[in-house]
């Protein structure tokens, strides 16, 4: 008779909805940080932030592209980071902040490796939509 393991009975997406809910938790945190400092900036960022965690979790065609958002996101976390080490205030709440947008990269990093395959799963998913793009422009160009 066999035996089960723990790891016979969990679902294998359950990885992927852990990590996703971290990323909106720990996205949706630097948001309402910078909405609350007020400022356009700030308020420019929280709604960024804000945005991009909602495309984390919408469907429909959000899906076939997350793996876009996913870098977007990176990217933003990270030009933000990069803004506050050469512009920020130093007080407590901006260190917290950092800490949480660090956290932010380092799963979103986890995520994408997991689910898009890394660097280079990632670069063959963006010359496939760069295909389809072209396809369709080809397609509606007049004749």
């Amino acid at each position: 008779m066999a035996t089960l393991h723990m790891a016979d009975r969990v679902d294998p997406r359950l990885g992927t909805y852990v990590t996703r809910t971290m990323v909106i938790g720990l996205t949706l945190a630097t948001a309402a940080i910078h909405a609350s400092l007020g400022g356009m900036m700030f308020l420019a960022n929280a709604v960024g932030y804000a945005t991009l965690a909602v495309a984390m979790i919408a469907p429909g065609p959000f899906r076939q592209i997350r793996w876009l958002v996913r870098v977007a996101l990176i990217g933003f976390t990270a030009a933000t980071i990069g803004g506050w080490l050469l512009f920020g205030a130093r007080f407590p709440l901006a260190y917290v902040d950092k800490t949480i947008e660090v956290g932010l990269v380092a799963t979103l990093g986890f995520e994408l490796w997991r689910t898009d395959g890394g660097p280079v799963g990632v670069a063959r998913q963006a010359r496939r939509l760069i295909g389809r793009l072209a396809a369709f422009r080809t397609a509606r160009a007049p004749r």
